[in-house]
């Protein structure tokens, strides 16, 4: 159990800015969901009850009890990532889990505590025989075959917004635990050859159709640029104190779509203003800056490297799902964690807080300190 000692030293700041967040999507849940019963309002209602009871459940298991079992938690994750593309396919994509149409269940979204966890592990693990042996090609090679494997799997549901979640995480990781620059150099030369490529000959239809109305949302304002210039016509309008609750033209007449999962921020932005939009913005950056301050704060290699995945996971949800509403970032359908509608993606969001905090509640002198 946990002392008091260790209670005091847990980074209450934290789980305080994700339910400031949470509230704030539940109110613009409430407004984007008026119009259907308040049904998807009441549902995420019920999720971030039992989403923070479950952080605090998390938050009293050493987290090095899940980096010991972490080999066993990636062999499931990758057993559910392969049972889930034999479902039938719920907007084109084979990404969860149906049962009895009460409940749905996305893999992918639990596989990133599980998977990023048994990458921190297997690195710490490499670097027991030295700073350096990250840099060795052979182990090099080892950790981008765990995280190819699921990334396979994840790209051919297709989910391709959770895919660079993964990696977000996974080259964060990499580089606190001292990739050598030619490495990084190397990489980026090689993704400038690849992209050109995979957009041309691997992309498939839909996919690139994203990327060009990302580029030119104007060419085809009635097709697929629609969804993106309703987002940014309700965050403008929304100007500094936001229509009001139930009153933006853009969530209350039907244009913007799908108001309650990708575009809640564009909902937040019309209804409520700049002055809480940038309020959600300014939270995130408080959750993130806290994680690599925890991470900053602990001694022991692997729970330094989960913190760091877990911040990146969050980074990249933020700054993807931000980016999309206002044009600046290609649309992938990567939800704004903690804000929403989504059960499975609140579950897992409060249980990498849960981690963290347990994290935190060991810090001492951090390895980026040595």
């Amino acid at each position: 159990m946990m002392n008091i000692k260790k209670l005091r030293k847990i980074e209450w700041s934290i789980p305080f800015c994700a339910i400031i967040l949470s509230i704030i999507g539940l109110v613009a849940l409430f407004s984007a969901s008026y119009d259907a019963g308040l049904e998807e309002f009441k549902k995420q209602a019920l999720w971030l009850g039992i989403s923070v009871l479950v952080m605090f459940i998390v938050m009293l298991i050493d987290y090095k009890i899940i980096i010991k079992i972490s080999p066993v938690l990636y062999g499931i994750a990758i057993i559910l990532l392969i049972a889930v593309l034999f479902t039938e396919p719920i907007n084109g994509a084979r990404s969860w889990f149906e049962i009895k149409e009460v409940f749905s269940f996305q893999p992918a979204e639990v596989s990133k505590i599980f998977i990023i966890a048994f990458f921190a592990y297997i690195i710490s693990i490499i670097q027991r025989k030295g700073k350096n042996e990250v840099n060795r090609i052979p182990k090099l090679l080892l950790l981008f075959l765990i995280l190819a494997v699921p990334l396979f799997l994840i790209i051919i549901e297709p989910d391709y917004g959770t895919a660079m979640a993964y990696i977000m995480a996974s080259v964060l990781i990499i580089f606190v635990a001292g990739l050598d620059k030619k490495y990084i150099i190397a990489s980026l030369v090689l993704i400038a050859i690849v992209l050109p490529i995979t957009y041309l000959y691997i992309l498939p239809e839909h996919a690139k159709e994203r990327i060009e109305t990302y580029l030119n949302p104007e060419s085809d304002p009635l097709g697929s640029g629609y969804n993106v210039l309703q987002s940014k016509l309700a965050i403008g309008a929304g100007q500094i104190t936001g229509m009001g609750i139930l009153k933006g033209n853009q969530t209350q007449l039907g244009y913007l779509y799908p108001k309650t999962t990708d575009f809640i921020f564009s909902v937040i932005g019309e209804e409520m203003g700049f002055i809480i939009a940038g309020g959600v913005i300014v939270l995130n950056i408080i959750i993130i800056t806290r994680m690599i301050q925890v991470a900053k704060g602990i001694k022991d290699e692997a729970g330094a490297y989960l913190t760091v995945g877990i911040a990146g996971i969050f980074l990249f949800h933020t700054l993807e799902n931000i980016g999309m509403t206002m044009g600046l970032l290609p649309i992938t359908g990567v939800p704004l964690l903690f804000v929403s509608y989504g059960g499975s993606s609140m579950l897992t969001s409060y249980i990498c807080l849960g981690i963290i905090l347990n994290i935190s509640s060991h810090r001492k002198t951090g390895i980026f300190n040595k």
